[in-house]
């Protein structure tokens, strides 16, 4: 398996990210590229295309003259939907302790619809995994994962099941998770899901995440449903405006 390493411009723009998220420039005024450049032993082009990338995150704003500064707004924000981050680290960003149950694991010939988007023949197997997500005990997030049997490289146990995508990807399929097709779905929650969730009566509106995973050449390796209770996890969106020309 040939890995890509993060590049330089990359490896800045997350140190930068964490720095910002751990609060650790003053009154939210990042220090000039100079300054960064020479602290982090990169060049100053370097440095600018980081933060050109953080830029357009929305994470940190310039100011003509003045300088550059963290977004306050954006730096509240505790979980965003652009953001591809596990579960568990969505659940912990709200304040709760998470743990993961897999309830159900087993190959199983793919419906028209898994295999018609994963691009597989007739009667092909897939891997169906079903994990519910808790936040202090409570459940939040039931996931639906389903796998082409044949990517399958390694043998399994639950633990590399009750993994993060990211972590279980490379270990049963030697492949990396590149990005997601998501579709955002409001749905009803029908009996299976009331029980899974343990809903409350007066929850009866789910947030449901439809989406394709493909691998950083393109190629579509899974297919995958989840299902948020809205009254214990907010996700929130951040829109920029278009740039005046």
């Amino acid at each position: 398996m040939i890995k890509r390493a993060p590049s330089l411009v990359e490896q800045v723009q997350s140190h930068l990210r964490q720095r910002i998220s751990n609060a650790e420039f003053d009154d939210g005024r990042i220090p000039s590229e100079t300054d960064l450049a020479g602290d982090l032993n990169v060049s100053r082009n370097t440095v600018r295309d980081a933060l050109t990338r953080l830029e357009a995150e929305g994470i940190i704003y310039r100011r003509q003259g003045a300088g550059t500064f963290v977004n306050q707004a954006v730096h509240l924000v505790k979980t965003r939907l652009e953001e591809v981050v596990p579960y568990e680290s969505l659940i912990e960003q709200q304040g709760y302790t998470p743990t993961v149950k897999l309830l159900h694991a087993t190959e199983q010939p793919a419906d028209a619809e898994t295999r018609q988007t994963l691009q597989l023949e007739p009667g092909a197997p897939v891997l169906e995994i079903q994990k519910l997500y808790l936040a202090d005990d409570a459940p939040v997030i039931f996931s639906r994962t389903r796998l082409p049997a044949a990517a399958l490289a390694a043998p399994y146990t639950p633990a590399d099941l009750r993994l993060p995508i990211f972590d279980m990807l490379p270990r049963l399929c030697r492949q990396e998770l590149g990005y997601y097709l998501s579709e955002l779905l409001p749905v009803l929650a029908t009996e299976e899901l009331s029980a899974t969730l343990n809903l409350p009566e007066a929850c009866t509106a789910l947030l449901s995440f439809s989406e394709t995973g493909f691998t950083p050449d393109n190629t579509p390796i899974l297919r995958a449903q989840s299902w948020f209770r809205s009254d214990l996890l907010r996700l929130q969106l951040i829109r920029r405006a278009p740039q005046r020309l």
